[in-house]
């Protein structure tokens, strides 16, 4: 707030000279009898027939107080039971930091009746699992064909510093529609996404600045496989960026930002504060290597503190959080900080986007791509999500990497100690250390080739271990049961498990050594008899596969979560007196290469020594994005996957 008094306060002198104009949102209305044809969408079930954002950043109070006023304005045309049961409720916005001035929604049917909505029609409810309340609109009257429109005036505490307008959906849009209104001292810079058109500014107006964007129509996009759906849509940021009031520029910079972060995490704390840092530090083993003094650092928070999203000023404070054990984000962060300094570990703070909403732009600084926090440690080139407990080091939410951040360190000149941001690369982890390994010994029994017994150790490493391994030794033994079943499930259902174990349990082993899991089942459902043959489905050994078909063109490029590997030995003891006829089944070979490097790859093959049948089966993925035209290459490898997982070889009695 003390900011945006500041801006109104540097362009008071020049706004007090002359009068604004009234502000748009006052004008603003509906046509009096809406004309929407929609003789061409007989054959859709949801067209979206117009849609506008329009937001105006006004002075009120003499130029004392800044604030932005908001328009949304839609009409839909609903053609199918499903689209209309969807939009039988019209969410309003409903906060403590905005006021709704207009709000109006009105029916036509196909007949051309207009049914218009009034305050009866205006709902409040309470959401059971936030408590939050919220308003809607009842929308009644509507019937095959009818349009629903609506729009409404918002009065909110103004955002300037970085915005995102999306306006792709799953359904066709026309007549798209942007306006931004200003005064005439504050520039805005925009940046349109995705194929969205650019924004221009308007040249005729006078005594305020307006920009706008048009598109006459945006195809549909919808959701698919292996996508990044919400980062793909199209759509625009927005930001100020000059104040001609002062001549100044860059406000929205993140030179601002990093100062801001710096005051706030890295302010020098007091005496006691300290006292009880220390003592607090006596919990963490010191250890010669930097990585693992940081281990120990993130599983001692994470697994003796509580995160909460409660708003209590104790829970952002470090001697409070100290005491207590409980925290929100901020606290938390303060508590990592003010310990890597104590431990005199050199760190830097990391502000980035989750990917797959919204890839952090490096040429266009924004507030909007500033959403999650990581720490990355120089010495030992790793990162560390502080605010996730789910994740550990090393490891943090793989949507944050492979992306770019803002990075933010400490820097000294002389007692002076400030915060430097520099706009970086988020390297993602390498496939090598996120794998799943499967090693497969199968016995056939001479009394009973129909059910073999298999010896089976799978082991996860990384991301593949990161929701299981660390909270292992919080689970109950009938949790651990659970656990165990649904990984032998995963292969094939029915098995007669005899033994199984988990290893490497634990947070302590995280990042270290692999969770295993070892079984010792025979299977009723691996062999089938076929005359004096047995078919023996090996494929299903290594579990079910994702098979990716592809009804519809591709549309969205190809984005990962995580680069993997996956290595799978089977040795097969061939029972005496058989021999297997189609060996050359196991044979499959299907990759991805760039500048003589493979970036995905599926390939099996085997070894024959005497009556021991050696299979190996390894798949990696060394990239995460993939360009649309591009997709079919890792269509193949992973359906190559799904085709191992399909053979089937006949033993059959040697001649």
């Amino acid at each position: 707030m003390k900011n945006i008094q500041l801006l109104a306060f540097l362009l008071f002198t020049s706004l007090s000279l002359q009068a604004q104009e009234a502000p748009v949102y006052e004008s603003y209305d509906w046509q009096e009898k809406p004309e929407f044809d929609t003789s061409a969408y007989e054959n859709e079930d949801l067209v979206e027939l117009k849609s506008k954002i329009l937001t105006e950043f006004y002075f009120i109070e003499k130029g004392r107080s800044l604030v932005e006023y908001f328009i949304e304005h839609r009409a839909l045309f609903l053609n199918s039971d499903a689209t209309i049961e969807d939009y039988n409720k019209i969410y309003l916005p409903f906060n403590n930091s905005s006021e709704l001035l207009v709000n109006k929604a009105r029916v036509i049917t196909p007949s051309k009746k207009v049914i218009t909505l009034d305050e009866s029609n205006i709902f409040t409810a309470q959401d059971e699992e936030t408590g939050r309340s919220y308003k809607y609109f009842a929308i009644e009257g509507v019937e095959k064909g009818s349009v629903v429109e609506y729009y409404y005036i918002l009065q909110k505490y103004p955002d300037y510093k970085g915005r995102r307008i999306t306006f792709q959906e799953s359904h066709p849009t026309k007549n798209t529609e942007f306006d931004l209104y200003a005064p005439s001292n504050l520039v805005f810079d925009f940046k349109s996404y995705n194929g969205f058109p650019e924004v221009e500014q308007d040249t005729i107006i006078e005594d305020k600045l307006h920009w706008l964007a048009k598109a006459d129509h945006i195809e549909e996009l919808e959701p698919e496989e292996t996508a990044a759906y919400h980062a793909n849509k199209q759509y625009i940021v927005y930001k100020l960026d000059k104040n001609s009031a002062d001549n100044s520029s860059g406000i929205s910079s993140y030179d601002v930002v990093a100062q801001n972060i710096y005051e706030r995490f890295y302010a020098e704390i007091s005496r006691k504060e300290e006292k009880e840092l220390e003592k607090f530090l006596k919990n963490i083993k010191v250890e010669k290597e930097e990585i693992e003094t940081l281990r120990n650092l993130d599983n001692y928070i994470k697994t003796n503190f509580y995160l909460t999203n409660g708003i209590n000023e104790g829970l952002s404070d470090l001697e409070t959080v100290l005491d207590e054990k409980v925290a929100s984000d901020a606290g938390i962060m303060l508590l990592y900080i003010n310990a890597l300094k104590m431990l005199n570990i050199k760190h830097e703070l990391v502000i980035t986007s989750n990917r797959f909403d919204i890839a952090f732009d490096p040429d266009f600084e924004s507030n909007n791509f500033l959403n999650e926090f990581l720490m990355y440690f120089p010495k030992s080139d790793v990162y560390l999500a502080p605010t996730l407990f789910q994740s550990r080091l090393g490891y943090p939410l793989a949507e944050y990497t492979d992306n770019y951040g803002l990075f933010i360190k400490e820097i000294s000149v002389g007692s002076f100690k400030s915060g430097a941001g520099k706009i970086k690369y988020i390297e993602p982890v390498e496939a090598e250390k996120s794998y799943d390994k499967m090693i497969i010994d199968v016995d056939f029994k001479e009394d009973n080739i129909a059910q073999p017994q298999v010896k089976l150790e799978k082991s996860m490493f990384g991301y593949y271990a990161s929701y299981i391994q660390p909270y292992t030794t919080l689970m109950s033994e009938d949790d651990k049961e659970e656990l165990k079943n649904s990984f032998a499930e995963s292969i094939q259902e029915g098995l007669n498990i005899e033994e199984s174990e988990i290893l490497n349990g634990g947070s302590e082993w995280f990042g270290k050594k692999p969770l295993t899991l070892t079984y010792t089942f025979t299977s009723d459902n691996l062999v089938e008899k076929a005359g004096n043959r047995y078919l023996f489905k090996v494929g299903e050994l290594i579990g079910k596969q994702t098979e990716m078909y592809q009804d519809k063109k591709r549309k969205l490029p190809l984005d990962s979560e995580y680069q993997r590997e996956y290595t799978r030995t089977i040795t097969i003891n061939i029972p005496e007196g058989y021999q297997i006829a189609n060996l050359e089944d196991i044979n499959l070979d299907e990759s991805y290469t760039e500048d003589d490097e493979s970036l995905m790859a599926f390939k099996s093959n085997y070894e024959l020594k005497d009556d021991q049948l050696i299979i190996t089966a390894d798949e990696h993925y060394k990239i995460n994005h993939l360009p649309v035209e591009k997709f079919e290459n890792y269509r193949r490898v992973i359906n190559s996957a799904a085709d191992f997982n399909k053979v089937v070889l006949v033993l059959e009695p040697k001649l």
